[in-house]
């Protein structure tokens, strides 16, 4: 796709490569929620929501950022090791790649289900290749409401991969979502939290994503 094409502005996407070369955590009140092999994770609350909106930087030793980024847009691949996935496919819309995520929660909680656009772009930023994803909500009339699961349509996620000189990857994730329904937002912020203290026995290649990742609370 033609850079500033769809859904996504070349301004958004050179945003996320100079957070990923300087964080920009000043001027709000982000805090620090855990630091663990090499990689630190931010939140900020949203005081609307109650929820937190998260950052993530770090490296990603003997991770290419070439194959990080394949990996983490290959949907086959994540239904593969995700085991919270019930649907995952993307279809063309209107000149777009969208994609639908429907997500298990366990019971008696309903099911949240995800509709969003999603961009990839390789930029030359200050001399430096970087692999930029966006990826936000989108209504599209494809994709009708099930009964039974809850519509998530506040969900936006950034992420910037450069290689740190060496074999590893230097990575920036920014990423908020509202799941919605009657899940009070305590238990919500707490299963990130909890999550993101389980990073330690994760394998380095998902930190990225499992440090952020919006799974049901358990």
């Amino acid at each position: 796709m033609d850079p500033g094409a769809g859904a996504f502005s070349e301004e958004q996407f050179r945003e996320a490569c100079a957070e990923l070369q300087r964080p920009a955590l000043s001027g709000a009140a982000w805090e620090l929620l855990v630091e663990t092999q090499g990689i630190s994770v931010y939140r900020l609350l949203d005081q609307q929501t109650g929820l937190y909106a998260y950052k993530v930087f770090g490296v990603l030793e003997d991770c290419l950022p070439d194959l990080l980024a394949d990996v983490y847009m290959d949907l086959a691949y994540r239904k593969q090791w995700d085991q919270y996935v019930k649907e995952l496919y993307e279809k063309e819309c209107s000149g777009e790649t969208v994609v639908y995520w429907q997500v298990k929660y366990p019971f008696p909680m309903s099911n949240r289900d995800y509709v969003y656009v999603r961009q990839r772009q390789e930029l030359d930023f200050e001399g430096q290749k970087v692999h930029v994803i966006l990826a936000q909500s989108t209504s599209e009339p494809q994709f009708p409401e099930k009964s039974g699961v809850i519509r998530v349509k506040h969900y936006k996620q950034r992420l910037a991969i450069q290689s740190d000189g060496k074999r590893g990857s230097k990575v920036f994730m920014y990423y908020f979502d509202n799941p919605g329904g009657q899940i009070p937002s305590w238990v919500i912020n707490w299963a990130a939290k909890n999550q993101s203290r389980k990073m330690e026995a994760q394998d380095e290649r998902a930190i990225l994503w499992l440090s952020v990742n919006s799974n049901p609370p358990r």
